[in-house]
């Protein structure tokens, strides 16, 4: 029997075919939307935000052009009297330091460290100047080159214990190579004796009673040879501005050096480098300290201690040169068991610096211990330490250790007895030297390891 429903013809079926068609076409669409997203979500993991730091890697950075190794100050080292107290110091006190910058620029700022301090660091007022005549050491300024230093806008601020602070940017020219004034006031002083300090400053500061800070000149002043509170002067530099650090003792801090003088050797290395194409560009930075020690604190905390915070936490380090050691192998017991462990702990210890140096894209120089036959308390009559000196030197020329090696002991040394210092380089006591022994250090550091890339 035949169906009595009406046939359908093909056009009567379109709108059903464009319904599916339609389902079909959203069904992609969907599907789409959801791979596009979830591929989203997957570069959002995969691929790191941009960061806000990242348009200023072609713009201008801060780079220290001064520094001194902040450390905890002895008894013998604490201010004169009225300047110390029984449970404070540097009360309603002004001190006025110079300090020679290596790099130049228009813009400065400056660091202040309690790093060793127990008790918050208050500073009242803070200001700059240029020396009188620019030398260093000296307690009067130029006229008219005085500014203020401000903290957040504002005039006087706490460093907190254990804690640096860093000063407003401030428009100020400084030449390349020349002495800087910083004058600071503490009305309440410290209230501890526990007081941050580079002691070995070779450079005359000054102490007095009251506000000097917008002083010409601080009649009356006490002088002391150390740097107390300061850490740090920045210069806004422009990319091309790098800087050397040097890791080391009293050899770099410039025992034997002329006070007010300059010329550690790394003064001497920076006046060197001035003298090479861009090498106004380059700063040096001198963390040196005497009595310091690679392995174990001494005067200031040992070299692997403090090499993130002296060395890879400071903006614009290209290179570093590591001359430290002698005074590990000089204090460590005079027998074969104790000179053994000193030498591999030692040869340990460089190593450990060469990678966290290199992690951070810095080339480390490596540099021979110079001689100290003759010294007391160094040299031991069975010459256990001066084997030592010598193993650890071995190992330092080795190719491979460093990525390049300045053979200190061989420019200073004694030709007719390498084991002793050259009678005209030393201070007097066979293991410091004097200027023209710094100069000759100076002399034997390659030019060739800051030439720009």
């Amino acid at each position: 029997m035949k169906s009595l429903r009406p046939t359908q013809s093909p056009r009567s079926q379109w709108p059903s075919a464009r319904a599916a068609l339609a389902y079909a076409v959203a069904t992609c669409v969907f599907v789409l939307a959801l791979v596009v997203a979830s591929s989203a979500v997957v570069a959002l993991v995969k691929s790191p935000p941009p960061t806000v730091a990242e348009p200023a890697r072609s713009g201008p950075r801060w780079v220290n052009t001064w520094t001194s190794m902040p450390q905890l100050t002895e008894p013998g080292n604490m201010p004169p009297a009225p300047f110390t107290g029984e449970r404070a110091v540097l009360v309603d006190t002004t001190l006025r330091q110079t300090v020679r910058v290596s790099t130049g620029g228009e813009r400065i700022r400056l660091r202040f460290s309690n790093a060793f301090g127990t008790t918050p660091l208050p500073l009242t007022a803070v200001t700059v100047a240029l020396p009188v005549d620019g030398r260093a050491g000296v307690s009067a300024v130029e006229p008219g080159t005085l500014r203020e230093v401000t903290f957040d806008g504002r005039r006087s601020t706490t460093v907190p214990a254990g804690a640096q602070v860093v000063s407003d940017p401030l428009d100020f020219g400084l030449r390349p190579a020349t002495n800087l004034t910083v004058t600071t006031y503490l009305a309440s002083g410290q209230a501890s004796l526990a007081l941050t300090s580079h002691p070995g400053s070779r450079t005359t500061s000054y102490l007095r009673t009251g506000d000097g800070t917008g002083e010409q000149d601080l009649v009356g002043a006490t002088p002391v040879n150390h740097w107390y509170l300061l850490s740090d002067v920045e210069v806004l530099s422009g990319r091309g501005t790098r800087a050397v650090a040097v890791l080391g003792d009293s050899l770099s801090d410039g025992r034997g050096s002329t006070t007010n003088g300059n010329n550690r050797w790394p003064d001497q290395l920076l006046d060197r480098l001035r003298g090479l194409p861009g090498g106004k560009r380059i700063a040096v930075l001198n963390q040196a300290a005497g009595g310091n020690r690679v392995l174990n604190d001494g005067l200031g905390p040992n070299a692997l201690a403090r090499l993130d915070r002296d060395v890879l936490a400071h903006s614009g380090v290209s290179w570093l040169i590591v001359f430290e050691g002698v005074n590990d192998i000089g204090t460590a017991e005079a027998t074969p068991a104790a000179q053994q462990r000193v030498t591999d702990a030692l040869v340990a210890a460089y190593r450990q610096i060469v990678v966290r140096a290199h992690a951070q894209g810095i080339r480390v120089y490596g540099a021979t211990l110079t001689p100290f036959r003759g010294n007391a308390p160094y040299d031991d009559p069975a010459g256990l330490r001066e084997a030592t000196r010598q193993a650890v030197n071995d190992w330092i020329r080795t190719p491979g250790a460093f990525d390049a090696v300045v053979d200190f002991d061989r420019a200073v040394r004694d030709p007719a007895d390498p084991g002793r210092l050259r009678p005209d380089l030393h201070d007097g006591d066979w293991l410091h030297l004097n200027p023209e022994g710094y100069r000759t250090l100076a002399a034997a550091v390659p030019a060739s390891w800051f030439r720009r890339s």
